[in-house]
């Protein structure tokens, strides 16, 4: 048997969706990046990213270590394991006031760690839980107008 959204936690979906669909894109945008500095690190390119210093692409480890340089590859990998773990929360957040299967929190989970799904599973997800909203909001309303 589907489980269906508590009525106390219909007016929490906007906010639920606004706040998974912000953590995605981040998320999407940043395993991009991450993907691009693996390839320029491990393939036979041989370089890492820093900001400042003069040059962009620099020979792997020596980024960010002349004094006014900023390992930019070393951010990406931080700044997407932290988002990530933001990500899982808005996940978890909706999955939990939609009461969804099980399935689907991994489903949205891989979103994260697979380059472009995280935009594709977003878009899936948003348009089902507003429709979900939509259809609740629409069956309160004619509740109270039947009750009056």
């Amino acid at each position: 048997m589907a489980l269906t959204v508590r009525t106390r936690d219909v007016p929490k979906i906007p906010g639920a969706v606004r706040f998974y669909r912000a953590s995605a894109y981040v998320t999407g945008v940043l395993l991009l990046a991450l993907v691009v500095e693996v390839v320029i690190k491990y393939t036979p390119i041989q370089r890492e990213m820093q900001i400042g210093g003069g040059a962009f692409f620099v020979p792997n480890g020596t980024a960010g270590e002349a004094p006014g340089t900023f390992n930019l590859s070393i951010a990406i990998l931080i700044a997407h394991g932290w988002l990530y773990v933001v990500y899982l929360f808005a996940d978890f957040r909706l999955w939990s006031i939609m009461r969804w299967r099980p399935s689907r929190f991994l489903l949205i989970a891989l979103g994260g760690v697979i380059p472009f799904m995280s935009f594709v599973v977003e878009h899936r997800m948003q348009q089902t839980a507003m429709t979900t909203y939509h259809e609740l909001t629409a069956a309160q309303q004619r509740e109270k107008e039947s009750a009056r």
